[in-house]
């Protein structure tokens, strides 16, 4: 793929969609959109003059949530679902951070090794009954 198109490319998180497009990408009605929207399932960006506006990671899940409402799961558990998930995926960025930030410090500052002790013969008495 050439640099040009993947420049003219919207990225991942752009709202760009309107609300007829996203439905006919996901496979839903616009109802059903506007209802995830509502119980804060998936909320999109919204214009000046408060037109919804879907973007590819918001239609992303908008299929995860009917995949979700399809295994039988209702609508609260989806949303904390959603919620541990996001908050996982924060968690496993700061982990990555912070392992850069250790791998740094330990670059500049090398652990120093333990002094060895000097190794000593271990005799063992037997008893003589």
């Amino acid at each position: 793929m050439s640099d040009e198109l993947r420049n003219d490319a919207p990225a991942d998180d752009a709202a760009v969609y309107v609300i007829s497009v996203a439905a006919e990408i996901s496979g839903l009605h616009p109802q059903t959109l506007r209802q995830y929207d509502k119980l804060g399932l998936v909320s999109p960006s919204r214009t000046e003059g408060r037109n919804r506006r879907y973007s590819l990671r918001d239609i992303a899940l908008l299929r995860a949530v009917q995949k979700l409402v399809g295994e039988g799961i209702n609508h609260a558990g989806i949303k904390r679902i959603i919620e541990l998930e996001s908050a996982m995926a924060n968690m496993a960025l700061e982990v990555a951070q912070l392992r850069i930030e250790v791998d740094a410090l330990l670059d500049a500052n090398p652990p120093k090794q333990l002094a060895r002790r000097k190794r000593t013969e271990v005799i063992v008495y037997k008893a003589d009954k």
